[in-house]
Formats: structure tokens, C-alpha cells, sequence
């Protein structure tokens, strides 16, 4: 299943990597056969689709999570305009912005900054610009500094003026969280719900087990590199270097820069998953050892306890390998 220019998404997508399969595909057909519900729309770009158990069509329940969606869209979105995150771009330094929801993944993704060495950096949109990747383009050239950024409480502020803050590498995975926030105060027990690729699992398949996704090869045209399981609150994002790319002169040029070098990532490794409690860090993590490359990556998610499954191009097909807990998911 692939994954993520108006106002009202955040952009072409920026994942390839995760499919459902077995009789948890996402058609309204085949969940009726296995005794599901199903619902979907789109978002970001890219679509959001669920299936789950219970009785019938909840009250408002599409309409409802288009909402929470949208206002994360209102919030985070750098192709907005009047987005709470483009208004802080715009601002001088030294400028708080008290959304809190802004605030909070705003210091998650400084926390994988610190945590990974900067290999996951949340200033670096200028860059992802330059490379034709995005819209945030800051005066004075924007250097990258996630270190410059400071978020306290329900504030965040900058020390230079030039400083801006892209956060699609984690937003989505926040995004995925309030949806499921939503679905369990709703009384939903058994769901899997996916956005633009990343899946988040509420309870268990009603056959009694685990959720399972696949992880899509690196070529069309071959079968899934691995599946996994999700056990009840699991989420699983992946982040890979053929989706939203180009190529030129025989060079492939991705989305993911790697901040260390302010080109984009390159090199044998084609995708990373990251399995997590919660969306917004399995998203955040997989777009930092993305960036970290086929070296650093794993090195990283070892010392910080990453469930990551590492997937890398080679001439006869591909190489895979995991960290962490990661060895424990894959069926």
C-alpha cells in the first residue's frame, strides 16, 4: 500500500513501506467478510482508512475523526498559511507560540533530536526545500539548529529569527494518535487504523489475535520484505528513501535529508520500520534512523532501545535485519 499541493493537507506523501494483509484489508468487502466494519477518507495528502469490530456504523464516526484530522492539519501543516506551526516561522526570535499541542510534539521531536544525535531534526525545512521536497523557505537561509528551539510547558520559541520548525516527520504519527484517542473514548475495542502508512492497533482482531501488517519490498512488483504482528496499543511507521523522491542523472534523490551532510539520504538502506507504544514516536524514530543511514541507524536504535527492522537493496534482492524488540514482531 503506498503512502503521503492545497492548502488544507500537509503534502505529498512521505512514506512507502506498510501494507495490510490476510482478511484485515481495508475494502469494505473484505471487511464485511471477516466480520468487520470499515471507514476511510483522506488527509495529508494521503488517505485514512480503519477497520473494526462492534456493532454497525458508529453515530458521526467518519465525520468526527475528519475533524480531529483536520485540526491537526490546521496546526501543523507547513503548506498553510495560517497554520499555527507556518506562524511561528514567520516570527522573530525569542517568540512564543502557545498551542499546546504544537508545544508537545514540538519537544517529542526535540527529544529524538538529542536522543539520535540530531539525526532527527525538526529545523531542518529549508533544507528539504532546497531540495525540492517542501514549502518552508526561511530568509537569511534557515541553517539547521534544532538546539536553537526551545519548548517549555505549552510554549515553544527560537533563538534565531531565521529558525522554523518542520515537523512532518512526526506530526502524522500524532495525527494517527488522536484518532485512536478518539476511537477509544467512543468505545471501540478492536480496531486497526492506518494513515498514510502507519498503523496503529486498538485491541486484537476479533478472530482473537494480532493485528498483522506487511512491510512492502523495495521494488514494485515483489512480495512484502517482512509482516508483522501488533499487539493491542502497538503502532508501526515506516520511513523510506524510494517514496517521495526523484532521480537524476542516474542518482536517487530522497526526501529524507540527512542533516549531518544537508543532502538527501542515500546509500544501500531503503526503509526503516519502528514498532512503538504510541504513533508519534514509531514516526519520529523511523525518519531519524532513516536519515542516520545503514551504519549510524542501528547503532542508535540499539543504544536507545528501538524495535526497528532495517531493510537494505542488494543486487539479488534485499538484506534485512532488526533491533530491539522488533525480532519478536516479525512473523
Amino acid at each position: 500500500m503506498t503512502t503521503r499541493k492545497s492548502a488544507p493537507i500537509f503534502a505529498p506523501s512521505r512514506r512507502t513501506a506498510l501494507g495490510l494483509i490476510g482478511a484485515t484489508l481495508l475494502g469494505p468487502k473484505a471487511a464485511l467478510a471477516a466480520g468487520l466494519e470499515s471507514a476511510g477518507g483522506r488527509a495529508f495528502g494521503t488517505t485514512w482508512r480503519m477497520v473494526y469490530g462492534g456493532p454497525g456504523e458508529r453515530e458521526g464516526l467518519t465525520r468526527r475523526i475528519g475533524a480531529v484530522l483536520a485540526e491537526v492539519d490546521r496546526v501543523f501543516s507547513p503548506w498553510r498559511a495560517d497554520s499555527d506551526l507556518s506562524a511561528f516561522n514567520a516570527a522573530p526570535d525569542g517568540v512564543a507560540v502557545a498551542d499546546p499541542s504544537l508545544a508537545h510534539v514540538t519537544a517529542a521531536a526535540l527529544d529524538i533530536a538529542r536522543r539520535s544525535g540530531g539525526a532527527f531534526d525538526p529545523t531542518v525545512g529549508p533544507l528539504v526545500a532546497r531540495w525540492g521536497f517542501g514549502p518552508i523557505d526561511a530568509p537569511g537561509g534557515g541553517a539547521p539548529d534544532w538546539r536553537g528551539i526551545r519548548a517549555a510547558g505549552a510554549g515553544i520559541a527560537k533563538g534565531r529569527p531565521d529558525l522554523t520548525l518542520d515537523l512532518c516527520g512526526i506530526a502524522k504519527g500524532w495525527a494517527l494518535d488522536r484518532v485512536v484517542e478518539l476511537l477509544r473514548g467512543d468505545g471501540v475495542g478492536e480496531a486497526l487504523v492506518e494513515i498514510g502508512g502507519e498503523f496503529a492497533a486498538i485491541g486484537t482482531h476479533p478472530e482473537g489475535r494480532d493485528w498483522r501488517v506487511a512491510v512492502e519490498a523495495l521494488r514494485v512488483g515483489q512480495p512484502p520484505v517482512a509482516a508483522l504482528r501488533l499487539a493491542p496499543g502497538m503502532a508501526v511507521a515506516t520511513s523510506g528513501i524510494a517514496a517521495q523522491s526523484y532521480e537524476l542523472n542516474g542518482r536517487l534523490y530522497s526526501h529524507i535529508i540527512d542533516p549531518g551532510t544537508g543532502a538527501p539520504a542515500g546509500g544501500a538502506l531503503g526503509s526503516v520500520t519502528v514498532a512503538a507504544g504510541d504513533a508519534m514516536t514509531a514516526d519520529g524514530w523511523a525518519t531519524a534512523l532513516c536519515a542516520a543511514g545503514p551504519v549510524l541507524g542501528p547503532e542508535i536504535a540499539r543504544a536507545e532501545g528501538v524495535a526497528a527492522l532495517f531493510v537494505s537493496a542488494e543486487d539479488a534482492g534485499h538484506r534485512q535485519w532488526t533491533t530491539g524488540a522488533m525480532r519478536e514482531l516479525v512473523l
